[in-house]
C-alpha cells in the first residue's frame, strides 16, 4: 500500500501540478485556506509547472487574495513538465497525493496518471473526459491496484456533485433505490458569467472522438448493469422539466459515466444493488432554445472537420454566444454565481419486495454550491485529497482507478463539503 503519510524522501501530502493554469490557481487558493484540516492539523504542500516565473506569481496572487504573506516564503515550487517523464517522477516522488489540474487531460493527463503508478504517488483529477477517464482505468487500474495507489478522476464539478449526490440520495431512502434522475440548473449572477475555453476544448475533441469512446468501451468486456425494479424511462431530447419550471435537455457531460462506473464498483465489488441514472441540464425558457439548437447544430456539424475545429477553438465566445471565453471569467462573476442539482428518486420502501410491482418509495435530494468551475471545483477537489488523507481506512481495499462514488462512499466527504458551501440535503 502506498503510504498516505509524509517522510523525509516524500515531504509533501499534496502537490499542486498545474498550479498557474487556469483552474490551478483557484485550487492553490483553496488549499492555502485548509492547510489546517490537514493530517493532525498540519498540511505540508507545494506547487508545481513548467515555468517558476508563471508559478511563483501564483503564489504571490494567493497570498494577496487570502492575505497570507507568509505563503511567498513558505510554499515550495517544484519544476515539471508533462514532456519530460524524469521531472515528473521527481515531482511524484516527492508527494503523498498530486493535484492533477492539466486540461485537456487528453493530452497532458496520462504521463502524471503514468508517473504517479510508477513512483507510489496517489493522483487527483478534476477532468470531466469520459475517454481519458475511462482509458486511464483500461491500462492503470490493475498496475495501480498491485502498488496500493489510488487513481481517483473526475473529482471537480464533473462529477463529484451527481457522483456523491447519487450516493447520498441512495443513504438518504429507507428501503431499495432503484433509479435517480438529476436535474442541474446554474446562475449567473448580475455580472452575468462564462467558462474559460479549456473546457470547451475538451468539448470539441470529445464529440470528435466519441466512435473511440464506443470501442474503448467494449474492451472492457462489462456484462450489463442489474435492472432492479422498473427500468427507468429515457427523456425526450429537448422537453419541458415540471421539476425545473423550465425547458431541459440531457446533460452531455461525463456525470452520466462516471456514476455508471460507480454504480457497477458498488454492484460489483461491494454486492450493493445499482441505481440506473438519467442527468438533465434545465435551459431556460424559449429564446435560449433557439440559440441552443443554433449552437448545437453549428458546434456537430464544425467538429467532424478539422478546419470547423480549430475555427470553434479561435472563436469560443462567438460560437457559444459568450458561454466560453479565452479570459474565463472574472471574480466578480465568479462571486454571483451558483449551481443547484435536484435529484429525484424512486425505489422500494423497507419491508417490499424490488421485484414486484411498481416502486412505492420517492426521495428529492439537493446539491447546491457556488460558481461550479474555479469555486466548486476547487472545494471538491480539495476535500477529496483531504479526505483520502484523513479517512485512508474508509477507501476502497485495493488501490486502483476510481470514481469518487467508488473512493468516497464509506467516508465522511458529505459532512466535510456541506462544511465548505457544496451542501446535500434532503428536500
Amino acid at each position: 500500500m502506498a503510504a498516505f503519510s509524509t517522510s523525509s524522501s516524500r515531504p509533501y501530502h499534496i502537490v499542486i501540478f498545474g498550479a498557474s493554469g487556469f483552474t490551478g490557481q483557484f485550487v492553490v487558493e483553496e488549499v492555502a485556506r485548509t492547510t489546517s484540516e490537514g493530517p493532525k492539523g498540519n498540511l505540508k504542500w507545494a506547487v508545481a509547472g513548467r515555468n517558476r516565473a508563471k508559478l511563483e506569481k501564483v503564489v504571490e496572487q494567493a497570498a494577496g487574495a487570502l492575505s497570507k504573506p507568509e505563503l511567498k516564503s513558505e510554499v515550495d515550487i517544484l519544476i515539471a513538465d508533462v514532456g519530460d517523464p524524469d521531472s515528473l517522477a521527481a515531482m511524484c516522488k516527492q508527494a503523498v497525493i498530486v493535484l492533477s489540474c492539466v486540461g485537456p487531460y487528453r493530452f497532458f493527463g496520462e504521463p502524471v496518471v503514468k508517473s504517479c503508478v510508477e513512483n507510489g504517488t496517489h493522483c487527483i483529477d478534476i477532468s470531466g473526459e469520459p475517454q481519458f477517464l475511462e482509458s486511464m482505468q483500461l491500462n492503470y487500474h490493475d498496475q495501480a491496484a498491485e502498488k496500493g495507489v489510488y487513481i481517483v478522476g473526475s473529482c471537480g464539478f464533473d462529477s463529484i456533485p451527481a457522483d456523491i449526490g447519487v450516493v447520498y440520495t441512495r443513504d438518504q431512502f429507507k428501503g431499495t433505490l432503484t433509479s435517480v434522475e438529476s436535474f442541474l440548473t446554474a446562475s449567473a449572477g448580475p455580472e452575468g458569467g462564462c467558462i474559460h475555453d479549456g473546457t470547451w476544448q475538451s468539448a470539441i475533441y470529445g464529440l470528435a472522438d466519441s466512435d473511440k469512446l464506443r470501442s474503448l468501451r467494449k474492451k472492457f468486456g462489462h456484462k450489463p448493469l442489474p435492472v432492479v425494479g422498473a427500468k427507468i424511462k429515457r427523456r425526450g431530447t429537448l422537453f419541458y422539466s415540471n421539476e425545473l419550471q423550465q425547458y431541459a435537455i440531457p446533460f452531455m457531460g461525463s456525470d452520466p459515466s462516471v456514476v455508471k462506473r460507480t454504480q457497477r464498483y458498488l454492484n460489483e465489488e461491494l454486492n450493493e444493488s445499482p441505481v440506473q441514472y438519467g442527468a438533465y441540464v434545465g435551459v431556460g425558457g424559449i429564446s435560449n432554445i433557439f440559440k441552443l439548437v443554433f449552437a448545437g447544430l453549428m458546434f456537430f456539424f464544425l467538429v467532424k472537420f478539422s478546419f470547423g475545429r480549430n475555427l470553434l477553438m479561435k472563436f469560443p465566445e462567438f460560437f457559444s454566444f459568450g458561454f466560453f471565453s479565452k479570459e474565463g471569467p472574472t471574480r466578480k462573476q465568479m462571486e454571483g454565481a451558483s449551481f443547484r442539482f435536484v435529484f429525484l428518486g424512486e425505489g422500494y420502501v423497507e419491508g417490499s419486495d424490488p421485484s414486484e410491482g411498481k416502486p412505492n418509495g420517492k426521495i428529492r435530494t439537493l446539491v447546491k454550491g457556488p460558481e461550479a468551475g474555479y469555486v466548486a471545483t476547487p472545494i471538491a477537489m480539495v476535500q477529496a485529497a483531504l479526505t483520502m488523507l484523513n479517512e485512508s481506512d474508509s477507501l476502497p481495499k485495493t488501490g486502483g482507478v476510481y470514481t469518487p462514488g467508488a473512493t468516497f462512499a464509506k467516508t465522511t466527504i458529505v459532512d466535510r463539503l456541506n462544511k465548505h458551501g457544496i451542501q446535500f440535503s434532503v428536500l
